[in-house]
């Protein structure tokens, strides 16, 4: 079993706690991660992209010259595609990118990144964290106290709504809670700081 160091507010070591192979100590797995990473990058994707086919183009309602005896080519319109200002053919049109992954991937996927955390001394255990009021000053110490550096996703087990007011205004601090943690934010952030609850709670899960 990985074991990590418990810390407390202060940032003073307070003791050792183990983590579960089976969530914390796997060999991380590269290519779910990617499949992980770019699954919930496509299902962000907006798809709100759009052209005008041709029967959206405004004008073009009148033939623009008898189908025969001209010399030129039969025309039924002058916003068919191959005319300036005409329709585009097979244009992008709204539409979702989301997909998912089979469940037991995407478990494979977070526990490979929680085991890299850890795998690269990343993951910091904290006693607890609460406060009593919005204090930012207070948990830019804490992490300054954690030798953390600016970019620190920040996780317990339930939802603390004076954390969240205090993390709010710190350049690359991210606060969320056990249950919403997902692979990219895991990869994404220097640092994993996560309260012993919490790593109970994941472990619940995962395990």
């Amino acid at each position: 079993m990985p074991k990590v160091a418990l810390y407390n507010q202060s940032g003073s070591t307070v003791g050792d706690i183990e983590l579960a192979d089976a969530v914390f100590g796997i060999e991380p797995n590269a290519h779910v991660l990617h499949d992980a990473v770019v699954m919930q990058q496509a299902s962000e994707r907006r798809g709100t992209h759009d052209v005008k086919n041709r029967s959206e183009v405004r004008g073009g309602g009148r033939k623009p010259w008898r189908q025969k005896g001209t010399g030129r080519a039969r025309q039924g319109s002058i916003r068919s595609p191959q005319w300036v200002g005409g329709g585009t053919v097979f244009g992008p049109t709204p539409r979702s990118y989301a997909y998912k992954l089979p469940k037991k991937v995407r478990r494979l996927a977070i526990k490979s990144a929680l085991s890299s955390k850890v795998k690269n001394d990343e993951v910091k255990v904290l006693e607890a964290l609460a406060f009593d009021a919005p204090k930012t000053k207070e948990l830019a110490t804490i992490l300054s106290n954690l030798n953390v550096g600016r970019k620190a996703l920040i996780v317990t087990d339930s939802l603390e709504d004076n954390l969240a007011l205090s993390s709010r205004n710190i350049p690359g601090v991210k606060y969320v809670t056990a249950d919403s943690i997902n692979v990219f934010d895991v990869l994404n952030y220097d640092h994993f700081i996560v309260t012993k609850d919490a790593v109970a709670k994941i472990e619940e899960v995962l395990a």
